[in-house]
């Protein structure tokens, strides 16, 4: 159980002690440091403590944010704080240094000493909640009446709908979701709970498509808006009750691919059983939203920590979006996640999976136009510098697997950074141009394979600090996954272009979950993992020469295609799993842009 040190003389009437224990912590009195020392000795190292004011007054809330956050390994308001594991030794230092004489309360004097110390002290925004430590009577009245103003209740419920939000999450869901939300916070579910609830729910909307009944179509428009509801409730739920953990952010990272792109997959086989064949759009539809999804990753990665971080352009869209309704209307036609399965719904239920996908891959594609031109002219006007950590970032986001990487030594020192965007693109165009221009299994394609193979090598020889190199992970993206889409096609037999959706979905996965990983602080994933399925580069020079050699076994395509895909979804997931459930993996909860 977490302790919390109560220093300073007791307050007649105060509620704080049980205000504590209502938020699970062991209270123990210190009347000074000496105590407090004394007190803290006797908490295990590896047990979160606190430290709190027995004169604070403030709302529970309050004390919930600076306190019981499990995202960050130290965290402070006026008159509280709270260490974990990763702080104690330097709040261990702060209380054998601050003695009773210093001005200010106790606990802001330590949190000042754990910050100088070099640890990083989250303080939460606490807006119209209080969290203060009065000096004398009157000021503790005051304090008590402003506490009464606010109706904390109020305050907590907005705080958990996500500051950033498309318009239908905003205005169709959010208003009541974040009800549904404190309804199972109550009930003590959790929102790990909720997200499988979500996934449930969407899997079974996906299943009710696939019966292709236009019940089926109307059932799984409606459940799949059932399943964005409880997609939006987890984290509002999480939000709500500060329950972060690390397999909350493995299933929030996930889950959402994989309710959208099963959802795909059902619409496909419920096109299938009225005999028209949808799985080229399914899996074009699928490409698209992984492709823009890793460029909105990759610039926001380049651009993390980048100095002089300024143009022309952003400073208009700084302009724009002083004018409410232009925020909104930009929001929207980049098709977010809730505009986009609101649209899916809606379709399904009264149209066919054929116009779904038709309309899907327009908004989807307006939308990465409209916001990669825009990203583009940032990059060209800005005058960034971009750091190491950057530059890693973006090699790992690039996915370069043992062959790339051969190229990249022999190249090493003698390339440069200028240009490497452009060989990116080279090499994508000729890949992908090949596969969709020649016959399938010719053994040319092998050979503008092992050419792309070469430019992916080249690409990534020098530090990728250049003003466009962020575009170089989403290019080997469209380059692996449009070749495996023509080449499935292309083969003409029963049974490819599904096995090919399954093979991209792994592969994705396995984009996504690097991305979730760097964006938690812990770097990509492992670099044997990264060679052992192959890198991008040798997944289609093996797709290639797969193709060339079953060209007149054509019928055998989907066949190594599935065990491809299962090969690395297992591989994969195995070593996903494990890093999503260990020590080292973070409490983090994606507050990112809509997706």
């Amino acid at each position: 159980m977490p302790t919390v040190i109560l220093t300073g003389l007791p307050v007649p009437g105060s509620p704080l002690a049980d205000e504590l224990r209502s938020l699970g912590f062991e209270v123990r009195p210190a009347a000074g440091p000496q105590d407090a020392a004394a007190a803290l000795a006797g908490v295990p190292a590896d047990q979160r403590v606190a430290v709190v004011d027995t004169a604070f007054v403030g709302h529970v809330h309050a004390l919930r944010l600076a306190l019981t956050d499990p995202r960050f390994d130290a965290c402070a308001v006026t008159g509280a704080l709270s260490v974990q594991a990763g702080a104690r030794e330097a709040l261990d230092k702060a209380v054998a240094t601050e003695g009773a004489d210093g001005a200010g309360p106790y606990a802001d004097r330590l949190a000042a000493a754990v910050e100088a110390a070099g640890t990083t002290v989250q303080r939460p925004e606490l807006g119209s909640l209080v969290a203060v430590v009065p000096a004398d009577a009157d000021e503790r009245a005051a304090a008590s009446a402003a506490v009464a103003a606010v109706d904390e209740e109020a305050v907590r419920l907005r705080s958990a709908v996500k500051s950033r939000d498309g318009f239908f999450t905003t205005f169709c869901i959010s208003p009541y979701s974040r009800y549904i939300a404190r309804w199972c916070a109550r009930r003590g579910l959790t929102p790990n709970q909720v997200t499988t609830a979500s996934l449930i729910t969407a899997l079974i909307a996906a299943g009710c498509a696939a019966t292709g009944e236009r019940w089926g179509y109307v059932a799984a428009g409606v459940l799949l808006i059932v399943s964005f509801v409880l997609d939006c409730t987890d984290g509002q739920l999480a939000r709500y009750s500060l329950q972060y953990s690390t397999m909350g952010a493995w299933l929030d990272a996930t889950f959402d691919r994989a309710k959208e792109y099963s959802f795909y997959a059902g619409l496909a086989l419920g096109a299938a059983r009225n005999g028209d064949d949808v799985w080229g759009l399914a899996l074009g539809a699928m490409i698209l939203m992984t492709c823009r999804h890793v460029v909105d990753f990759s610039f926001n990665e380049a651009n993390h920590d980048a100095t002089a971080n300024t143009s022309p352009t952003a400073a208009l869209s700084d302009r724009l979006d002083s004018v409410g309704w232009t925020v909104w209307v930009r929001r929207m036609i980049i098709l977010p996640i809730g505009e986009r399965w609101a649209m899916i719904a809606v379709l399904t239920a009264f149209t066919t999976p054929r116009i779904v996908f038709y309309a899907l891959i327009a908004g989807c594609a307006f939308g990465a136009l409209y916001t990669t031109a825009g990203r583009v002219l940032r990059s060209l006007t800005r005058k960034a510098r971009r750091t190491d950590r950057a530059a890693q970032a973006l090699a790992d986001l690039a996915d370069s697997g043992p062959l790339a990487e051969l190229q990249a030594r022999l190249l090493r020192g003698r390339a440069g950074s200028f240009g490497s965007v452009y060989v990116a693109a080279l090499g994508t165009v000729l890949m992908v141009g090949a596969a969709l221009y020649l016959p399938f299994g010719d053994p040319r394609l092998i050979a503008v394979a092992v050419i792309c193979t070469m430019t992916a090598g080249l690409a990534v020889a020098a530090p990728l600090g250049g003003a466009l190199d962020w575009l170089i992970p989403p290019l080997f993206r469209a380059g692996e996954y449009v070749t495996v889409l023509a080449l499935a096609a292309k083969a003409d037999v029963p049974g490819a272009l599904p096995a090919a959706f399954g093979l991209i979905a792994a592969v994705a996965y396995h984009h996504y979950d690097t991305v979730y990983r760097i964006r938690g602080g812990t770097g990509a994933p492992p670099h044997w993992l990264v060679r052992t399925i192959g890198g991008h580069e040798g997944r289609v020079l093996l797709t290639t020469v797969l193709a060339a050699v079953l060209v007149d076994r054509a019928s055998d395509f989907p066949v190594a295609l599935t065990a491809l895909a299962v090969f690395v979804a297992l591989v994969v997931l195995v070593e996903s799993i494990r890093f999503w459930v260990s020590s080292g993996a973070p409490a983090v909860h994606d507050e990112g842009e809509p997706a």
